[in-house]
């Protein structure tokens, strides 16, 4: 098994990281796809952020940061460029790589129609309603709030996907955002690949936000 060397701190996070999140970081290492289903607060997003951060630095491979909340439905007829209309989904993202040290993050964010080339820009964010005729290749790929993609969206980003991908899809089966009559693809897809050799499912259970947010996070309803 391919390990992260016990010298690289990987941005300041190594230290305080717990045997759950020390299990992602090495699925993501030696699995073509990791799955996280994750509590909110147990820094899924921060550590899947600083590992594409990781293997571009190590690799030069790049990353898609792909999202997708039920507000997207409406996104082409919100006024705006694509860019505009989709700069309010990535303060996950933003907040993830000023954890990992990146003082100007959206310094190195290549948003959709943004067609101005920089080496600096290693990561391409957009929405997953311009996926479809794409094809992902050589990138690590960041599935964020997979919860919130129905089985219909999920299938359309996922067969998108060539081998030579490194997929991180993350969600929280507990806070899905779709309406009741949308049924969400994360815990489908999430059996689905389970026993494929090249995944495998991650629990996260810690969260860092403290005891409120915690606490809040167990109330569930149908």
């Amino acid at each position: 098994m391919t390990k992260l060397h016990g010298s690289v701190l990987l941005y300041g996070l190594r230290e305080r990281m717990t045997d759950e999140q020390e299990a992602m970081v090495e699925s993501i290492l030696t699995n073509r796809l990791t799955i996280v289903n994750a509590k909110a607060g147990t820094g899924k997003t921060t550590i899947a952020v600083a590992m594409a951060k990781y293997l571009y630095e190590t690799n030069g491979q790049r990353c898609v940061f792909l999202f997708g909340t039920p507000q997207e439905r409406t996104l082409g007829y919100r006024p705006g460029t694509t860019a505009e209309k989709e700069l309010e989904y990535l303060a996950p993202l933003i907040d993830a790589l000023q954890e990992c040290g990146e003082q100007d993050p959206l310094n190195i964010i290549q948003q959709a129609g943004d067609f101005v080339g920089s080496d600096k820009k290693w990561i391409e964010a957009r929405s997953h309603t311009f996926t479809r005729g794409t094809n992902l290749k050589g990138k690590t790929v960041i599935v964020e709030e997979a919860q919130n993609l129905t089985r219909g969206e999920l299938k359309k980003v996922l067969t998108r996907i060539s081998d030579d991908c490194t997929v991180i899809m993350i969600g929280h089966d507990g806070q899905c955002d779709l309406p009741k009559q949308s049924s969400s693809g994360f815990i489908p897809y999430l059996e689905h690949f389970r026993n494929e050799d090249y995944c495998e499912v991650i629990t996260l259970t810690k969260s860092f936000r403290g005891d409120l947010a915690e606490h809040a996070d167990k109330l569930t309803w149908d």
